[in-house]
Order: C-alpha cells, then structure tokens, then sequence
C-alpha cells in the first residue's frame, strides 16, 4: 500500500498553482500607454501630445549608443532599460515631485566629502529638468524623445557613481599601491541594479551618508576651513580629503576583536568592543618618503605612480596563527647580499659574533670564516641568526599568512622606539610591548606563563606555540583622524601614498568620463 505525505502533496500543489497564476498574470512592468498625455498634463508643453512608448524606445537605443563611453556601467543601464520596455522611471515617477531637483542638489553638495559636483553632473541633470518645466523650452518631439533618453541615462549613471563614491570610495586602492593586500570590498551589479529600483529618494540619499564618527570629523573639519599646526590650509585640506576618501573604502576590521597598526603613527592597537585595551610604539619598514621630501602641496607628476621602496611594510590584513619563541631567523636573500655579505667580507669573525650559521645547498657549513664573501656569488648561501640576546627577531615573533613574508616580532634594537621618525626596518614590525601582546593574545595562565619562561631563558631553544584562538591583524596607513579627545591628528606622509590617492582623486576629478573607468 502506497502512502503519501499530505502536507508534502499540499506544498507541491501550491507551488504549481502558483507557478500556473505568474505565467497568466499581467507584467509587473509599468503601462506607459498614456506616456504622452501624462507628460502634456504635467509639462502643459503641447509637444508631448504626440509622445508614445514606442516613440521614445526608438531614440532611447539611439541615445544611449551615443553616450555609451560616458558612463560608468553601459552594460548594467543598458540592460536595465531594456528589460522595461525603455521605461523612464526618473522622468515620470521623479522629476514633478521634485525628486530629480533633489538628487542633483545631493550632487552640488558633494564638495562637502572632498568631491566634485561636476563628477555628477549636477548641472547638466538641473538644466534639463529646467527644460521639461519650462513649457515652450522643448520644440519638437524629436527633441523631446532626446531630452527625455538623456535625463534618464544621465540621471541613472549619476546616481549609480554617487552611491558608489560614497559607500565604497572613488578608487579601488588595489588599483593605485602595489602593496596593497587588505581585503576591500568594491560595487557589485546586483547593488548597482537596486539603486535604479529606489522609491524613496530622499531616504536613500540620506542612507548613504557615511556615519563613520571619524568620517563625520573630518567632513567637519573639511568644511570648517581648518587648517593643521605647521600646513598651510591647501595641504591640511589635501590630507582631510584623502584620508576622506580612506574612510569610504569597505575595508575595516568587522570584528570585535582585532590587533590594528598604523604605519604613519609608528602604533599598534588591541581593540576590544571598539576601545584601546593595549597600544605600543612599533617601527616599521623603511619608507620613500621618510625625510618628508614630497609633500601634498608641492609634487611631481611622477609621484602619482606608486613606486614602493623596497622596505616598505605592506597594507594587509590576516590572521595571527600562532608565536614562535626564541625563534631562529631566516635571513632573507635580499639583506643577505646587501648587509651580511658585506660584514662578513669586513670581518671574518662577524658571523659568529652574531650567531649566524652559514648554509650552502641546505647543509650547514663549518668554517664559514674560510669563505671570501667579498667574491662569493650572492645567492650561493644562506644564512640563519640562531635564538639568543642578539637574534634581530628578538624573544618573540607573531605570525601570520600573507604574501610579503612579514611578521610582528620582538627586538634587541631598543632606542629606535625612542624616536619620532620610527621607519627603519626592514619590513617586519617592531614591537615595543612583545611581552604585553602575547599576554593579550594568550590571556593570563600556564600558556603564557610558558611563554613568558621561555623569553627569560639564557639557553633558548625555538618553541612554536598555536593560539588557541586567531587573532585578526590589520596593517593600515592613515595621516589624519580625530583621537578619543576630539583632537585632529596628523602624521607625516612617510610611504608617500597620500601623495599617490591625492593625484589619482584629482585625475578623476578633473573629468567625469574618468568614471567610466572606475
């Protein structure tokens, strides 16, 4: 005997009936049949009398062929008007309750985030709804069909790159550092579809205003006119600017718990619910710019091109895994041509004083005293730096994935955390608080007292110990931000790059057919 599950039958069968209903019922699409005589009603312009549908989708294709290299996403408004029949939602629905008015005085406004309205074509959008309000401005209904195309593809294009602009950034900061790792999220086309399907505008444009505290500051501060100790205000702007535009990018820690360091402010912070529970100084690597030689307000064009100085700690973020203490250190190839060749070759005793083994074919040489660096060719050997007081790594090493091969880490080089200017390493970060952060990695008990022993030992060996828990690490460089006090900040641009997202925000700027390559 055969059974059957009711409530499974049931489900199936109101699934096919509704399947059945959405195949007979109309289209959700809008009826624009009445097209001319809607438009006749709220223009009095007699010209419209003659618009039909069919009319306007003809010039509509024609038009937006015309403007294809003018906008950002062609395929995206190409695809969404011709999935509704060429509709002109922002003319009909948007333009005689104001709306459209409304968006392009967003648009004029947007000096207030460091932007330019020309990038939104404010005026242009203005002017043509000028010309629909205007009963005798629109002669003909060719010139009605055009006007008509090309408020609607330019208010569309407009609103996308204004979304955009504020809720993601107006670069992709991949795109302009090469040593850019952090994971940055940029718009997509489902988000890009949504916005041509707002009802509500006012709502929306008022949703999108970042609420950052930070971001709010520095707008503040923007249009104050404030200018910092030491700049001129054309400089201060150029920082709040960029720093603004930092701000927008989708690339901040979501976590609640989190290690963050700031390059420019030689800082590392363990967040904790959005407070401080732990900053230390930090030096980190070597920059291009360290002597403060170019600046925001006096440049060269060449400077806009990201040309990272080959110990220039990158942005990343990651997970810290596990800590290696009394780590040995694996001398990369680069200082081990540059710097311990050199010494080597000056000093036959070098290696040994510094507890540097010697490798060669991954076998460990004996008598490395007996090899003339100064002649040996530079990627025949490696070298090692064994655990101990002297072991540039320190006691303690923090690692984590990524592609730079860097690392947070201990060191015996103590008075570089004593000066202002703490760019000097290699790459990796220096820490001023090693001890502190594995006990906040750790927390109290026999892990890190294990840790703690191991540091102190004077015969160390190498222990690699796993979090229980991984950390997030995020590596960033910001100048400019307001501290716990409401004070503005500012930090000298010691990588650069604020002279590289300065120069890239001013190219597009400058023309707002740039956006099409956003």
């Amino acid at each position: 005997m055969i059974k059957f599950n009711l409530k499974k039958v049931s489900l199936t069968s109101a699934i096919l009936v509704f399947a059945l209903m959405m195949l007979t019922l109309p289209s959700c699409k809008k009826s624009r049949s009445d097209l001319g005589k809607v438009l006749y009603q709220k223009t009095k312009n007699k010209v419209f009398k003659d618009a039909t549908p069919e009319g306007l989708a003809e010039v509509f294709k024609t038009v937006l062929a015309e403007e294809k290299t003018k906008v950002s996403n062609p395929k995206l408004i190409s695809a969404f008007y011709e999935e509704n029949d060429y509709d002109p939602i922002f003319v009909m629905d948007h333009i005689f309750n104001g709306d459209v008015d409304l968006t392009a005085n967003y648009f004029e406004k947007v000096n207030q985030h460091g932007l330019d309205p020309k990038m939104f074509n404010a005026d242009k959008i203005t002017a043509l709804v000028a010309k629909f309000k205007d009963k005798r401005a629109i002669k003909n209904i060719d010139e009605a069909y055009r006007d008509i195309a090309l408020l609607e593809i330019t208010t569309a294009n407009s609103l996308i790159n204004y979304s955009n602009a504020l809720q993601y950034g107006i670069l992709s900061p991949r795109k302009i550092y090469q040593r850019y790792y952090t994971e940055t999220k940029r718009p997509d086309s489902a988000g890009m579809s949504n916005i041509l399907h707002v009802t509500n505008m006012k709502a929306y444009l008022d949703s999108i205003q970042p609420k950052d505290p930070q971001y709010l500051a520095l707008q503040k501060a923007l249009m104050d006119g404030s200018v910092a100790p030491g700049m001129s205000k054309e400089e201060t702007t150029r920082y709040l600017v960029a720093n603004m535009e930092r701000l927008r990018w989708k690339n901040k820690p979501s976590q609640t718990r989190y290690v963050i360091v700031n390059i420019p402010d030689y800082r590392l912070d363990v967040m904790d619910n959005g407070r401080s529970v732990l900053n230390m100084k930090v030096c980190v690597g070597e920059g291009r710019n360290k002597d403060k030689e170019n600046t925001l307000v006096d440049y060269d064009e060449s400077d806009k091109i990201d040309r990272p100085f080959s110990r220039e700690t990158p942005q990343l973020n990651s997970l810290i895994h596990s800590v290696q203490v009394n780590p040995v250190w694996n001398i990369p190839q680069s200082i081990a041509s540059k710097e311990i060749m050199v010494e080597a070759a000056k000093d036959r005793y070098y290696l040994s004083n510094k507890n540097i083994d010697v490798y060669e074919n991954g076998k460990k040489v004996d008598d490395p005293e007996t090899i003339d660096f100064a002649n040996a060719p530079k990627d025949k050997y490696e070298f090692k730096q064994r655990p101990g007081d002297d072991n540039s790594l320190g006691k303690i090493k923090f690692l984590f994935n990524n592609k730079s091969s860097v690392y947070l880490h201990d060191t015996p080089a103590k008075e570089p955390f004593n000066w202002p200017m703490r760019a000097v390493s290699h790459g990796c970060i220096r820490l001023g608080n090693p001890q502190g952060l594995a006990e906040q990695l750790f927390g109290p008990g026999a892990t890190y007292d294990k840790i703690a022993k191991a540091m102190g030992e004077d015969n160390p060996e190498p222990t690699t110990i796993g979090l229980p828990t991984k950390m997030p690490v995020y590596i960033t460089y910001v100048t400019c931000w307001v501290d716990d006090k409401g004070v503005m900040q500012f930090r000298p641009d010691v990588y650069g790059l604020d002279i590289v997202l300065y120069g890239h925000l001013q190219r597009f700027l400058a023309s707002n057919d740039q956006l099409a390559q956003l």
